[in-house]
């Protein structure tokens, strides 16, 4: 019976290779929230290990020392994040990190570099085909953190408890074999409030970047990916790594792409299933 089951396992296709990483001219990460349990290391991992780039921007909240402060959350995956990001600028990749509001004590050490990693406040990058873009985390642009630091930790309590609502209310989407949805995007995109403030800040990072004389800005914080021009001005969003799982990617000839993370694991991971072995044979009696 052994030697029938080891059979089959030989003669079943084996699955296929990992693909070599696809590389870029630049990628652009920010809000990975390490240290917080709302992040998806995993996932954040997966794409690393998938994507490569010349140059990578980690554009703020890259770690949450907000959370960190509350209590310790360091799991092997978010250490492994780390070496990883470490391992490929080792390699020779260029890792430029512009810190964020959650961790923004990595503001005191701007203009050093660690483990191959560049810190600086901000930057303005230049893509293939001459935009020089700005490139900041844009929680300076956010009123509330800005002049009410008091009530910015309350929306961040307020997230993580839509985070945690959504979480359970996807396990329950998964049992019923439907796909992920998230509470608090659909929030952002139906209450009032919450779109005016995005439009809000979209529309002041552009005026900053109009003021600073560049062709537009590349940042996060507000956790809502998006590529549009804004009075001629190009406004880019990374998103995050906690939700929507997207990254902003430079090809080589300077065009500008949301990768969406989540969906292509998902699509990917759908299309790698293994079929059922087949099964046995009855001898006839």
């Amino acid at each position: 019976m052994k030697a029938m089951a080891d059979d089959r396992l030989a003669n079943f296709p084996a699955m296929a290779d990992e693909p070599e990483a696809k590389r870029y001219r630049t990628i652009f990460l920010s809000d990975l929230h390490l240290g917080a349990r709302a992040a998806q290391a995993d996932l954040l991992l997966d794409f690393l290990r998938h994507n490569d780039a010349d140059t990578i921007y980690l554009v703020g909240d890259i770690v949450d020392g907000w959370k960190l402060r509350k209590g310790w959350h360091w799991p092997q995956a978010h250490n492994d994040v780390v070496q990883k990001l470490l391992r490929k600028a080792r390699k020779g990749a260029r890792v430029i990190y512009v810190p964020g509001n959650h961790d923004e004590f990595a503001r005191d050490y701007t203009d050093l570099t660690f483990g191959g990693v560049e810190v600086v406040e901000h930057a303005v990058h230049e893509t293939a085909d001459g935009k020089k873009m700005l490139v900041i985390h844009g929680d300076q642009f956010d009123i509330v953190v800005r002049n009410a630091r008091w009530l910015a930790h309350l929306g961040d309590w307020a997230y993580d408890a839509a985070i945690a609502a959504n979480t359970v209310f996807n396990r329950i989407r998964r049992l019923f074999g439907v796909g992920y949805w998230s509470l608090s995007a659909w929030a952002k995109y139906k209450v009032k409030n919450a779109v005016n403030f995005i439009g809000d800040f979209e529309a002041t990072l552009a005026a900053e970047a109009q003021r600073r004389g560049v062709d537009g800005v590349i940042c996060g914080h507000i956790h809502h990916a998006a590529i549009r021009t804004i009075d001629g001005v190009l406004y880019v969003n990374t998103g995050d790594f906690v939700e929507s799982c997207t990254a902003i990617a430079e090809h080589e000839d300077g065009a500008l792409e949301i990768l969406h993370w989540r969906t292509t694991a998902a699509e990917r991971a759908a299309t790698a299933a293994p079929r059922p072995l087949p099964a046995p044979n009855v001898a006839a009696a």
